[in-house]
């Protein structure tokens, strides 16, 4: 396994190796079963580590020797490199996953033995709409706003002037920045799309679908991925998630109201299924000249859970088991306030909060000594609160199912190989949500993610 890092040469990519994937509790069932020295010669024996960027031509790739040995050994391409935040730089977003997708693409035909590439991109670059989702391709230049004419090397010319003319004018790296993020925020809405991430990720997928030739692909579109089902081991998850931030801030006691209709599914998969579905679609497709085939990785079709029943399942955990404050007492949750419109939470903000924070305002103008860092500090945390609510509103509110017929195919294909026995499930019909959430996913978050 040839292992792309972004790095500056060859020992950093070996460090970031070691440091962020074999030393983390991810791989301690391998490192008890074969020991630390076995695992780390299995590491050396299998896995080569690439300093490289997606964003450059040939992948950033600068020992030329070792480019021809990769061009000529590997048969399957996995592309997962990514930025994932919602309102990414515009010229990142585009950089990475837009015009880094196409170069992943560019280096996989170069592969003489190439068989396959597998480009994971998410379930959500189907927009804000409503019904139910196929697993269709994009044509190039689609666009979800109907009125609109998208051309993605205009959106590349766009970001380049919008920037110079940034540069030029002497701004500061934060303000660049903030515009930047601004620009892609506001491309994503003209041609439909909620965020710049799902926007770019959109793009590239047009680009490879376009450009593929005929370099077997398969695009994996993923839903909101949770922590691991079973393997290697149940609850591991790195980092916060878009339902685990809903759920820490409301075993912290934070969060008092909330944006949500609790009859709205959550597509949520475990991490694991992710990751069984990608080899089983590799496995499957590997070497079948000239196809293009999206697979949905997700529950909302065949086994769907709702905000609702994750809230009460929050409750029910944290009333049971709460986390435990700074001082050492435990934090008492409430159910709280569910608010199933924006309309209504605007107004409950206003009326719980803003009104408040005027009077607290005024308080400060007549005496400017006695409340000003907590008016500062209020109004500070209500524009954050806004913030991600404006961010996270079109999952929050989403009414759209995903199917997964292509997926569900598959699944029955591999139900009749005897050899698998069981292996890379990836059903979720197998998933007890209640059972799930409370005795592996919230557990799961406390210990990798809260080190509680």
């Amino acid at each position: 396994m040839y292992l792309l890092l972004r790095a500056a040469d060859t020992k950093a990519a070996m460090q970031r190796l070691r440091s962020e994937v074999v030393e983390i509790n991810l791989f301690k069932v391998l490192r008890n079963d074969l020991g630390e020295e076995n695992l780390n010669d299995l590491v050396r024996e299998k896995i080569v580590p690439v300093p490289g960027d997606i964003s450059i031509h040939n992948l950033g790739v600068k020992d030329s020797d070792l480019l021809q040995r990769m061009w000529s050994e590997i048969d399957i391409i996995i592309n997962i490199a990514a930025t994932t935040n919602f309102d990414e730089r515009y010229d990142i977003g585009l950089g990475i996953n837009t015009f880094g997708a196409l170069n992943v693409l560019n280096f996989a035909k170069k592969c003489v033995k190439g068989q396959l590439l597998l480009h994971v991109s998410t379930a959500y670059v189907c927009g804000e709409n409503s019904g139910l989702f196929l697993e269709k391709p994009f044509t190039m230049g689609q666009t979800l706003s109907g009125d609109t004419k998208l051309d993605i090397n205009v959106e590349f010319e766009l970001m380049k002037q919008k920037l110079k003319e940034l540069q030029h004018q002497d701004f500061s790296e934060q303000e660049i920045s903030q515009s930047m993020k601004d620009l892609g925020m506001a491309r994503a809405k003209v041609h439909g799309w909620p965020n710049t991430y799902v926007f770019t990720k959109a793009m590239g997928e047009m680009l490879v679908g376009k450009y593929r030739e005929n370099l077997p692909l398969v695009i994996v579109r993923p839903t909101m991925i949770t922590s691991t089902l079973a393997e290697p081991f149940p609850g591991w998850i790195e980092g916060l998630r878009t339902i685990d931030s809903v759920i820490v801030a409301y075993g912290k006691g934070r969060l008092k109201c909330f944006l949500a209709d609790p009859n709205t599914v959550f597509d949520l998969i475990p991490a694991d299924m992710v990751v069984n579905a990608m080899i089983a679609t590799a496995t499957a497709h590997s070497g079948e000249t000239g196809i293009q085939t999206i697979y949905h990785v997700g529950s909302s079709f065949q086994n769907p859970v709702t905000f609702g029943q994750l809230h009460e399942t929050a409750a029910r955990y944290f009333t049971k088991k709460p986390l435990v404050a700074r001082n050492g007492s435990p934090i008492i949750v409430t159910k709280g306030t569910l608010l199933s419109t924006m309309g209504q939470f605007s107004l409950y903000i206003t009326l719980r909060y803003k009104l408040p924070l005027l009077i607290l305002r005024l308080m400060n103008i007549i005496y400017p000594w006695s409340q000003g860092d907590k008016y500062n500090d209020d109004s500070r945390k209500i524009k954050l609160a806004m913030r991600l609510v404006d961010l996270y509103q079109p999952y929050l509110l989403f009414k759209g199912i995903f199917d997964d017929l292509n997926t569900e195919r598959l699944r029955r294909r591999r139900q009749s190989i005897k050899e698998l026995d069981g292996s890379f499930e990836f059903d979720p019909k197998s998933i007890n949500w209640d059972d799930y959430m409370e005795n592996t996913h919230i557990p799961g978050l406390i210990t990798h993610v809260l080190k509680q």
